[in-house]
């Protein structure tokens, strides 16, 4: 059922003339890593700063408020991108083991956020009250860093697993 219903996605002309671009999928690839950039850069320094390991003369509270709408930027383009990505190439990835890895692991980093969204995120006050940063906040930057590290490196090896050539049906679109 999954595989049919990649099939049916990768061949809509949407994602056929995406895939056979050759102008318009390096963009959306290249998108792709710059949101990474600076999407995983700010989740970096937040997780950096409430593990006390950098921008120590800045509250909790700025760092985490400041970064969150650029963060926000990061992941749509990042989200949109990959999307854009999966959706041209779905019955090729659906061969990939890393793709389902790095799938698993971005569910995961969403059951993270909703975990620790009321206590860490959106406490970033009480933090700042508190003398020393509490335990349940460093573990949500440490889950965090490992989590978004993990996925990080699924992401990267996707690239690395060649589909059955022979069971996949998509169309090039060519321009005439």
């Amino acid at each position: 059922m999954i595989l049919s219903l990649a099939q049916w996605v990768q061949s809509t002309d949407f994602f056929t003339a995406l895939r056979g671009s050759w102008y318009v999928y390096p963009i959306v690839m290249s998108l792709h890593l710059c949101g990474i950039a600076l999407f995983g850069g700010l989740i970096l320094l937040t997780d950096m700063r409430l593990l006390e390991l950098a921008l120590k003369n800045y509250s909790v509270s700025d760092v985490v408020n400041q970064l969150r709408w650029p963060k926000r930027i990061g992941f749509v383009m990042v989200a949109t991108c990959g999307l854009l990505m999966l959706g041209s190439k779905a019955e090729e990835y659906y061969y990939n083991t890393f793709v389902r890895i790095k799938l698993s692991l971005v569910a995961l980093v969403f059951i993270h956020g909703w975990v620790f969204r009321r206590s860490v995120y959106f406490n970033t006050a009480e933090i700042d009250r508190a003398p020393r940063i509490p335990g349940r906040v460093k573990l949500a930057a440490g889950l965090s860093l490992l989590l978004w590290t993990c996925v990080a490196c699924a992401g990267r090896g996707i690239g690395y697993i060649q589909p059955p050539l022979n069971k996949i049906h998509a169309a090039v679109y060519w321009p005439h």
